[in-house]
């Protein structure tokens, strides 16, 4: 690739929000007019779980999710560059060098603003212009009010999905807040009561989970789209003793273990409940039920 001249951006662009998406739609339609290849170079793990060992930062996509969506917005390259504390130590002028330069033979570099980089985030904008002098490339900024325009941070989506704001962080999005997990064996409580459940066992465990709860969800299962309800929590009513998350899908009834599902968070239904018995937990499901059904016929 070092022989082609490219466009770069460079960030962890976790959630690929909208404020990330008119970065990206930037650098690839400037590749386009200028028969360049666009490029986005991107970090894992999360800088902060490298120097920190911060296993409370929870982020929005897991790195395959986050891979998956920028395959999406038409980049001929995405590079997803290991994050160690080796790499840390680079300083920024090291990574202009051997990085941009050497290896990405960057002809404009598109950053959103207050972009910092390299060691002790030492790099800003003033460098980057100084070095961009030296080594024969150009630098945009994406000013504030472009981004500050459509309002979005990866934090405030956090934040929205943190307090069952669904809807909002899903407008920040642009798609619909989802969940990847393998299907797995459970207690086969649900089956029981009428109301079978698949089992998600969610693997990364840097994965942001919504707050415990009674969502409206949506999956592909076999290229058809299935609707359900998704239980986040400790089912308190049988004394759980660890977080689960059980999917009921509606008009299905199919053997799912071992496969794994995504599962497109569309609404918030209700809070986590105690109930006195069984027979109030299976009253309380059967309005949900035609709860979340009221939900889709309205909101499809």
């Amino acid at each position: 690739m070092a022989k082609e001249k490219t466009i770069v951006t460079i960030g962890t662009f976790d959630g690929v929000h909208i404020g990330h998406q008119k970065i990206i739609e930037q650098v690839v339609q400037t590749a386009k007019k200028t028969a360049k290849k666009s490029v986005l170079l991107t970090f894992f793990p999360h800088p902060r779980m490298v120097l920190q060992k911060d296993n409370s930062i929870k982020l929005i996509n897991t790195i395959e999710e986050r891979a998956a969506l920028l395959a999406k917005t038409g980049l001929d390259f995405l590079i997803i560059h290991p994050f160690s504390k080796e790499f840390s130590r680079l300083t920024a002028l090291d990574f202009v060098r051997d990085i941009l330069v050497n290896q990405l033979n960057v002809s404009k570099l598109i950053i959103g603003y207050d972009h910092h980089f390299g060691k002790n985030r030492e790099g800003n904008l003033e460098q980057l212009t100084e070095y961009s002098h030296l080594y024969g490339f150009e630098v945009q900024e994406i000013p504030a009010q472009d981004i500050n325009q459509v309002a979005v941070s990866s934090t405030k989506i956090r934040k929205a999905l943190s307090e069952k704001h669904i809807k909002t962080a899903n407008n920040y999005l642009g798609y619909h807040f989802m969940l990847t997990g393998k299907v797995v064996n459970g207690k086969q409580l649900g089956g029981k009561i009428g109301f079978p459940t698949a089992n998600i066992d969610v693997n990364a465990t840097y994965k942001l989970i919504p707050k415990t709860g009674v969502y409206v969800v949506k999956s592909s299962i076999h290229n058809t789209v299935v609707y359900g309800m998704m239980n986040v929590g400790f089912r308190p009513t049988i004394k759980g003793q660890h977080q689960t998350i059980e999917v009921h899908f509606f008009n299905f009834n199919e053997n799912l273990y071992n496969k794994e599902l995504t599962i497109e968070i569309l609404y918030f239904l209700r809070d986590e409940q105690k109930f006195d018995s069984i027979e109030k937990l299976i009253e309380q499901l059967r309005k949900d039920k035609k709860n979340a059904e009221f939900y889709l016929q309205n909101n499809l």
